[in-house]
């Protein structure tokens, strides 16, 4: 597996790094951090920003900065935990896809494109509205929807693997099936999938705060990003930014990883040229 090459580090990835890292700070510690309660009322609505109140205060007079600190476990914990899920479901059946052939990949080939085939915001609209917005239907649904397009991915990678000469000699050699995917396939789909990862993510995150925008994400008592500018949206009509700051919080999480994505496979085509 080839890493990108970190002494060459361009102005976009080193802010596309610390967009990332500010953001892993902020998941992590971002309730700790917060002055005041999620759900704590201490002023009047749209209250102007002061030295308690950074930020000002929210439509029902919450203070915005809190909320945007544990907003941000909420939107980048659940992206996260529904990314996490869809590539621990697609990668293995793609391999293996892959690897066996036959009628059980032509049947799991043609299942996916069933699925791809119904835009993913209708599917999860009416899976969310049947069985509820909890957390772990959220997750669950976005993670099945998802896990789609990574089974696609894993097992074209895959197939282009399997034909070259050393998977061919290691199936000569009578390797198992687990072997092959733990020493043969793995490594050397790594890279690509990494860079799906990242931009998976960039997916969900915006689908997770389209929903929540549209009521059917998370739900209160928890605070996130999406929610709280549908919440405050009509600041805007009076001139204030309280929707704009979760609006630029979602931009600029969304904007460092697609740096960070860009760097990495730019890095990896630089490092192949030159092994070449």
């Amino acid at each position: 597996m080839t890493l990108p090459v970190f002494g060459r580090l361009p102005l976009s990835a080193a802010l596309g790094l610390l967009i990332v890292a500010a953001t892993v700070v902020l998941f992590v510690f971002g309730p700790m951090l917060a002055p005041f309660g999620q759900e704590e009322v201490l002023g009047t609505p749209f209250a102007d920003p002061s030295a308690a109140h950074l930020l000002g205060l929210d439509q029902n007079g919450r203070d915005m900065l809190s909320r945007l600190l544990y907003g941000a476990q909420m939107s980048v914990g659940v992206s996260l935990a529904a990314v996490l899920i869809s590539f621990c479901i697609g990668i293995p059946l793609g391999f293996l896809a892959a690897l066996t052939g036959g009628w059980p990949d032509l049947i799991g080939a043609r299942f996916v494109d069933v699925i791809m085939s119904i835009p993913v915001l209708i599917s999860a609209l009416v899976v969310l509205q049947a069985l509820g917005s909890s957390l772990p239907v959220l997750i669950g649904t976005i993670a099945l929807l998802d896990s789609t397009r990574v089974f696609r991915l894993s097992r074209v990678v895959a197939q282009g693997i399997v034909v070259m000469e050393y998977a061919e000699v290691a199936r000569l050699r009578g390797e198992g099936l687990w072997w092959m995917l733990r020493r043969e396939i793995l490594p050397n789909a790594l890279p690509p999938l990494m860079a799906e990862f990242g931009m998976r993510f960039c997916f969900t995150f915006l689908f997770v705060a389209g929903l929540s925008y549209l009521g059917l994400g998370v739900q209160p008592p928890f605070a996130d990003w999406g929610g709280m500018v549908r919440d405050n949206q009509q600041g805007i009509l009076y001139g204030l930014y309280a929707p704009l700051f979760p609006a630029g919080a979602i931009a600029r999480v969304t904007i460092g990883v697609n740096l960070v994505v860009d760097w990495a496979l730019a890095g990896r085509t630089t490092v192949q040229g030159e092994n070449r």
